[in-house]
């Protein structure tokens, strides 16, 4: 049998972050963020897009309160834009589970947990602040390391107190 190179997927920007680093890569105004856990390929000239986006990614890991304000375009459908929508509504230091949003679009959980899924903008559409019922929930489809960057995240904003417990959701006023 034949193995074939990994192919290592190239970015404009790579941000070091507590938790890992955070892939940015653009083709224009289409963006796309990743959390990364393996070798990368940085491209010799990043886009200022992916600039302006790092710069504010860095801002967010040192203050929670930090907001984003990029020109970006959202790929998805009109459900997930819509959660998506939701979800950037969400204030750091809360969370809504996937039920309280799919409640208010007429849907169930599950879609909600599809839409967040598919989100390529994380920490930009902060689907972390998405929980379940009881629990955190998933996060990156079930990646590695998905549940330690997203406590991360909670704890950083202040949704997980210092003995890792999760403060309750905020009702979705």
């Amino acid at each position: 049998m034949q193995k074939y190179p990994k192919i290592l997927k190239e970015y404009d920007v790579v941000v070091q972050a507590p938790f890992g680093s955070v892939g940015i890569s653009s083709h224009g105004m289409q963006v796309d963020i990743v959390f990364l856990n393996e070798s990368t390929v940085i491209k010799p000239e990043p886009s200022k897009i992916a600039l302006q986006i790092a710069t504010q990614i860095e801002s967010y890991l040192n203050n929670p309160n930090a907001s984003f304000n990029l020109p970006l375009v959202f790929k998805g459908t009109p459900f997930q834009r819509r959660v998506w929508g939701m979800i950037s509504a969400i204030p750091s230091g809360q969370t809504r589970t996937y039920g309280e949003l799919a409640q208010l679009l007429g849907s169930g959980p599950r879609a909600v947990a599809s839409a967040c899924g598919a989100n390529h903008l994380p920490l930009v559409v902060p689907c972390h602040r998405v929980v379940a019922k009881t629990s955190l929930g998933g996060f990156m489809r079930g990646m590695d390391d998905g549940l330690k960057i997203k406590k991360w995240l909670l704890k950083h904003e202040g949704a997980i107190n210092g003995q890792g417990i999760l403060k309750p959701p905020a009702s979705a006023a």
